[in-house]
């Protein structure tokens, strides 16, 4: 039975304890009571005690000399160490044996540990020591700017920190930096160890090789022969990847178009190991250092449009009206004999004149459904070697024929999955929350600030922004998997097979749409990456369209380098006036420019 004010330890503090029934009273230094189980604290001394200990001093070495590897209590230790057993002795017996030293404390008993363990505790704490002072040398070495070969494995963490890897780094504790990835990224510039490296795609967890998948033989089945018509896969100077090629011919109807779309669901079927692969990767990422697409290189070679002299294809036929009406939509597999342009080329090609006019007459149609034209300034960023390529992407007219004529593809083929119950995924957009009067490119900007993010959906709705009351993408099935998944139901709806449900396409919507948006941010932060490497490298001065006022602050476009930048005006400037801008500094890990006017 417990005397009054028993010394026990409760949560590794002394305490003072009173029986209460089947509890205990404990009160704590600072006078606090609470009432624990008796299992909860570990008995030291059955008292009179107090909180006010003073620990007399001990003969520790001679104690455990004498029970080296022997248990025994915490009453005998005190005798031992302390000549006595008192509370202050008791409570200096659990301290030695909390130090974890020459006592453990193993239950409500303590081992006096052996020879050969006091040894190897003694190694142990001297290599800790030895690993605390070069780690402490490695630090100031690398806070002055001279790191050597053997700070590696500190430089390696701070590098899987810099691609989002690692969550922490002793080394940028221990320098006072934030435990970020842009700080990893500042350190290694700062210390030379990076210089381009674009660590943006490998942060977001995104494939940076192509799949290494087996791609099946095309299926031999019956396709429609279209050989004897030109087709025409236009795109920018040096894509590798065409998946639709296009050809409008004028009838007493109208028009009458061939959009070709790369026959990808032929060779990837729903639920198959490309499949996938394909929903992983939810689309190709294009990186100023090249592509990743998200199908194996062979399913391209195999199916791009142009890459040989015939290729298999799924043929969206459309009728429309000189009006730009959608009147008839026939859909097929095919041969097609494709002849491949890039948009300057394309310009010079009398056979698309038909194209043309078709494509301005849809426009129309659009527009006055409430379309929206927004045209800012694009540019293509590439590596090539050591070189940074920035080049502004000309509005070629023959960008429109082809825009039109895939939304015109995508309108028919949502028209053609609603009207036959096939489960799609719908493209939406609702209309922007208001329309923007002006010209220039400051409306377009702020028209553009004004939308509503365009949504993926398994049941139809408007797509406000394009003017269209129903849309799918569908001309995309090499780039975009969710364009894929529209060929694998369109596929199966032309073979009388079954096609995913309803469910299992918005699932997959879900999954693609989630990865699409990392592969989109991968995109823009690699891009703006190069970017300013490109300005810190080369300098910049040039012109800027002033598109919007914030108090004192201008956001000026930068057409010939695709940036928007922050400048600080220093009198009255009108929306669409151009000023010239000179590149100051970047703030590379940061992914920020400043600028000023010159």
């Amino acid at each position: 039975m417990l005397v009054k004010k028993a010394l026990v330890i409760y949560k590794g503090k002394p305490a003072l304890a009173e029986e209460k029934g089947d509890r205990l009273e404990l009160t704590l230094e600072g006078g606090e009571k609470l009432k624990v189980r008796p299992k909860d604290v570990l008995f030291l001394h059955p008292g009179p005690s107090r909180l006010e200990l003073r620990v007399p001093e001990g003969e520790e070495e001679a104690a455990w000399e004498l029970l080296e590897g022997q248990k025994v209590s915490l009453k005998e230790l005190a005798e031992l160490a302390f000549g006595a057993y008192t509370p202050e002795a008791a409570y200096g017996a659990y301290l030695l044996a909390q130090k974890g030293e020459r006592f453990v404390l193993e239950g409500g008993e303590v081992r006096a540990r052996t020879r050969e363990e006091l040894a190897s505790l003694e190694e142990m704490k001297r290599r800790k020591e030895e690993r605390e002072r070069a780690f402490g040398e490695a630090v100031e070495r690398i806070r002055q700017g001279r790191p050597s070969l053997e700070d590696r494995p500190l430089l390696a963490e701070v590098e899987a920190l810099a691609y989002g890897e690692r969550k922490e780094s002793r080394l940028l504790k221990a320098l006072g930096l934030p435990e970020t990835p842009e700080a990893a990224h500042g350190l290694l510039l700062r210390l030379g160890l990076w210089r381009r490296e674009n660590p943006h795609p490998r942060r977001l967890g995104l494939p940076l090789a192509p799949p290494d998948l087996p791609v099946p033989p095309l299926p031999e089945e019956e396709r429609v022969d279209l050989t004897h018509l030109p087709a025409f896969a236009i795109d920018d100077e040096g894509s590798q990847d065409p998946d639709d090629a296009l050809y409008a011919e004028r009838v007493e109807e109208g028009f009458r178009l061939f959009v070709h779309v790369a026959d990808v669901a032929a060779l990837v079927g729903p639920g198959s190991p490309l499949d996938g692969e394909a929903l992983r990767r939810g689309a190709n990422l294009y990186l100023p250092e090249g592509a990743v697409p998200m199908l194996p290189l062979a399913v391209t070679e195999a199916l791009g449009l142009g890459l040989k002299e015939v290729s298999p294809a799924l043929t969206f036929e459309l009728l429309v009206s000189p009006e730009g009406e959608l009147l008839r939509e026939d859909l097929y597999l095919s041969w097609v004999r494709v002849r491949r342009l890039s948009y300057r080329e394309a310009l010079e090609v009398e056979a698309l004149a038909p194209m043309k006019a078709l494509a301005e007459a849809f426009l129309r149609k659009r527009l006055a459904q409430g379309a929206l034209d927004i045209a800012l300034p694009e540019v293509k960023v590439r590596v090539e070697g050591e070189e940074i390529r920035i080049t502004p992407l000309p509005l070629y007219e023959s960008r429109v024929w082809v825009r039109e004529a895939m939304l015109l593809a995508g309108y028919a083929a949502a028209h053609l999955a609603l009207r036959e119950g096939l489960p799609f995924p719908f493209a939406t957009q609702e209309a922007p929350s208001h329309r923007v009067e002006g010209e220039g490119l400051a409306a377009m900007w702020a028209q553009r600030k004004a939308l509503k993010r365009a949504q993926l959906k398994a049941v139809p709705a408007p797509h406000r922004g394009l003017g269209l009351p129903l849309y799918a993408q569908v001309t995309s099935p090499l780039r975009r998997y969710l364009d894929l998944v529209a060929h694998q139901q369109l596929r199966a709806w032309l073979k009388g097979e079954r096609p995913l449900s309803q469910g299992e396409v918005l699932e997959r919507v879900g999954a693609a749409e989630a990865v699409a948006d990392l592969v989109r941010e991968g995109e823009r932060r690699s891009k703006l990456h190069w970017t300013l490497l490109y300005l810190m490298e080369k300098g910049y001065e040039g012109p800027g369209v002033l598109v919007e006022r914030r108090g004192g602050q201008g956001v000026f476009l930068l057409p010939e380098l695709g940036l928007t930048a922050q400048v600080a005006l220093s009198g009255p400037l009108a929306l669409n006036a151009e000023v010239r801008l000179r590149f100051l500094e970047a703030d590379l890990p940061a992914l920020e420019a400043r600028f000023a006017l010159v």
